[in-house]
């Protein structure tokens, strides 16, 4: 049963936020917290030092639900083949660039017990409104295929792909994606080390409607 979503709070995270956003990676993702693929305090104070605008959080009824990282790179070329660690320089991300064309999504989660709050969603949208505010081209990112181990033995990758947008196939991450706007460019093999998705993710581009090109 979904819950009040005007009880959902989008703000920026703070230092005081990041304890809570450790224990809240570990349950939106066990499996890769068993891997070892999640942030780490280190990492998140890295995230809030280099690029503060970037980093979001959701509340519910003052209990931190949600969260999304991002950084600002630019890519050469613009479709340019990457592993998540290539293009983040690494879970501090090292690679932020406050002269990049391209808000980078790094990470989004949010507390199983909270998912049909609208809460992803609304993060998305505080993303999307970042990107405008700073007139950046584009929001781009590498999403998981999170079904695909299901389905490895018999399809490819891009031919899973092809089935979710053809709604043959339901697909949690890709499909809330496309919902949002964003448009699949191409698959990224070895892009993050996932026993889900057997390591592939989905090249996705939304563009900025709004952006101005500076001469």
């Amino acid at each position: 049963m979904a819950g009040d979503k005007t009880k959902v709070k989008i703000r920026n995270t703070t230092f005081e936020d990041i304890p809570n956003i450790v224990e809240l990676q570990k349950v939106s993702f066990p499996l890769m917290a068993v891997e070892g693929a999640i942030w780490k305090p280190r990492n998140l104070e890295s995230h809030l030092r280099v690029f503060p605008e970037g980093q979001f959080c959701a509340e519910y009824d003052g209990k931190i639900v949600g969260s999304i990282s991002s950084l600002i790179v630019q890519l050469e070329p613009e479709y340019k083949e990457h592993t998540w660690m290539e293009v983040c320089g690494g879970p501090n991300f090292e690679n932020h660039d406050p002269k990049g064309d391209s808000l980078y999504a790094a990470d989004v989660s949010t507390h199983p017990d909270n998912r049909r709050y609208g809460i992803a969603t609304k993060l998305y949208d505080a993303r999307k409104n970042l990107c405008i505010k700073l007139n950046l081209r584009r929001i781009i990112a590498g999403g998981r295929l999170f079904n695909y181990c299901d389905f490895a033995q018999k399809i490819s990758p891009e031919e899973y792909v092809k089935k979710v947008i053809s709604d043959e196939i339901k697909e949690p991450v890709l499909c809330f994606q496309i919902k949002n706007g964003f448009k699949f460019i191409k698959i990224l093999p070895n892009y993050l080390k996932d026993s889900r998705s057997l390591n592939y993710a989905t090249f996705i581009e939304l563009t900025n409607p709004h952006y101005r090109q500076v001469t």
